[in-house]
């Protein structure tokens, strides 16, 4: 059984919104399950970490590019949320290059946040894109 299956719940009907969150949440699958084994490898976390540090830069700066052309009232919050992610994401991988085992005190920090972030937050201009695609 998947630590984190995708669920519909986690859809926002925008597509390429949709494949990156469904990214984050394979690969939160992807380090659980690294981190839950016996024998875990210090280079595959990081490469898994770095990846996530990756996806911050890239999802994070596209939509926040689609807050700016909506003119999003919820920007500079939302915003704020994935500058908090992205710190907490940085200290993991920080922490484990320094010797740490994160354990899967990373995948449940993921676990939550992503679920908290895509179903509380990102939901809410979901409503404002749907309006906004029908008067183009």
């Amino acid at each position: 059984m998947l630590f984190m299956p995708w669920d519909t719940a986690f859809e926002t009907g925008i597509t390429e919104i949709d494949q990156q969150h469904r990214w984050l949440v394979d690969t939160t699958n992807e380090l659980h399950q690294l981190v839950s084994s016996t024998s875990v490898c210090k280079q595959d976390v990081s490469y898994i970490l770095e990846r996530l540090m990756d996806y911050c830069m890239n999802h994070f700066v596209m939509e926040e590019a689609l807050f700016i052309r909506l003119g999003y009232p919820e920007s500079d919050s939302h915003i704020a949320e994935h500058n908090i992610f992205c710190e907490q994401i940085m200290d993991l991988l920080t922490r484990h290059d320094m010797g740490e085992t994160l354990g899967v005190e990373a995948a449940n920090l993921l676990k939550n946040w992503l679920t908290h972030h895509i179903i509380d937050v990102d939901k809410q201009y979901v409503e404002q894109f749907e309006s906004f695609s029908q008067a183009i």
